[in-house]
């Protein structure tokens, strides 16, 4: 069943680069051009899709992830933030089936929502039909009740390609993208610009809602999205008195952040209070705890280098045992400085006495569980929280002085620990262990 009042739909691709990522913001800026709340949200642990959706429909978009969070965490996210829009659209990630737990289809079948299939036909014609049905049949549960067709050539090619799905398969096409059609989101070698970065301009998302309403039927999505069943929303969760104030490092280097870790730190009774380790000189004024979460310092690590001033201000807090949560660039933001591709050091704060050093290829990508081995910022020993990891840099043997607690389910001990401080390379979604939380809390506010 549909957990959620507002029609929604998830939109998948075949595989990775079939250009879902392009027809959601389309419909996103489509729907939205239409005076619609649209609500967006990512399949998986990605972060940089959800800036994306966020700079185009102007609402914070949600990770739903089965195998971090679990279904009950999930469908609560979901049920939630879907509450009051006008239509949820949530994009899939990599094909459709790929990532068992955490995949489109199974996410598909957990909320009971239409998925939208998003096929690439450059390089086919008749041969189209075998790959839907081949989607259709694979996980009957959750098989793709629409079509739409990616770099169509010509009418001819549309009419053939249009022609054999509707012989042969059951999903509707619900229309179709031009091959002519000039839109693309800026990239780099660690993946596409950040929302943060604002790399789509006004001019190029007016052409891609426009050309969205020209050959897809919106109507026909709002239908399809429409007919699944609802249920009864869930409870709005309680948010407790404030108990500390949390300082969080926020800016174009510091960008990546689950916005279900802010939720669940405020409803424990956190104030956050966010500032910018580039241009900021100082840390907010009476907080107890500080989290600085991942992004590209690398991209930024001249600016943060040169702003010495904040640099201090965290060295000092640190040595006056205040405490601090650090993931991937916030990690890397304590190290010693980073090592460009170049060779050039920047100095950063120098909590941790190792460089991370940027590396061609990407060092390491997946899910991650870990359990703590001692009693930490989180809890006791033994604790379980599930993340994930990708990044382009390494670090230098930490010294065996430096504590580890985390034990990872990759065979790696990690978690990086000394003084009041906790760093490593893991983005941990705290709705893994929504117990953490107060945990952390409580820490900051130990004296």
């Amino acid at each position: 069943m549909n957990t959620s009042n507002a029609p929604a739909c998830i939109i998948s691709g075949t595989s990775s680069g079939s250009g879902k990522t392009t027809v959601t913001l389309g419909l996103m800026a489509a729907f939205r051009a239409r005076g619609l709340k649209v609500q967006p949200f990512k399949c998986g642990p990605d972060f940089i899709d959800p800036g994306l959706h966020q700079l185009v429909t102007g609402t914070i978009s949600r990770n739903l992830d089965l195998w971090m969070c679990g279904e009950k965490f999930t469908r609560a996210t979901f049920q939630e933030n879907s509450r009051g829009a006008d239509i949820a659209i949530i994009e899939g990630v990599m094909g459709m089936f790929d990532g068992g737990l955490s995949s489109s289809g199974s996410l598909a079948k957990t909320l009971g929502l239409p998925g939208i299939l998003v096929l690439d036909v450059r390089s086919m014609a008749e041969s189209a039909a075998a790959i839907v049905k081949g989607f259709e049949t694979y996980l009957p549960e959750a098989a793709p009740k629409g079509v739409i067709l990616n770099r169509i050539a010509s009418d001819r090619h549309l009419q053939l390609v249009s022609d054999a799905i509707r012989t042969h398969c059951d999903a509707e096409i619900l229309g179709y993208l031009p091959r002519t059609l000039e839109f693309a989101i800026p990239s780099r070698h660690l993946g596409l610009l950040t929302g943060d970065e604002a790399p789509l301009s006004a001019s190029a998302l007016q052409l891609l809602s426009d050309t969205v309403a020209r050959h897809i039927d919106l109507d026909k999505i709002l239908s399809l999205c429409a007919s699944m069943p609802a249920t009864a929303m869930a409870t709005a969760p309680v948010r407790q008195d404030v108990q500390c104030r949390i300082g969080v490092a926020r800016d174009k280097a510091f960008c990546f952040y689950y916005e279900d870790n802010f939720d669940l730190l405020r409803q424990a009774g956190a104030e956050l209070v966010f500032f910018s380790p580039i241009a900021d000189t100082s840390l907010p004024d009476n907080i107890d705890g500080l989290y600085l979460g991942g992004g590209y310092p690398e991209l930024y690590a001249e600016l943060l280098s040169d702003n010495s001033a904040m640099r201090t201000a965290i060295g000092r807090w640190i040595e006056t045992d205040g405490p601090v949560y650090a993931e991937c660039g916030g990690f890397m933001y304590l190290t010693e400085g980073i090592v460009d591709q170049e060779g050039a050091f920047h100095p950063m704060v120098g909590a941790f006495p190792v460089k991370a050093r940027m590396q061609e290829k990407r060092a390491s990508l997946g899910y991650r569980e870990v359990r703590t081995t001692v009693h930490s910022c989180f809890g006791p020993a033994g604790t379980v929280m599930r993340g994930h990891e990708f990044h382009y840099s390494n670090i230098d043997q930490m010294p065996s002085h430096i504590a580890r607690i985390y034990a990872a389910n990759n065979g790696s001990s990690e978690g990086y620990a000394q003084r009041k401080v906790l760093g490593g390379y893991m983005h941990l979604h705290f709705g893994s262990a929504p117990q953490v939380v107060q945990e952390f809390i409580n820490f900051c506010r130990e004296d």
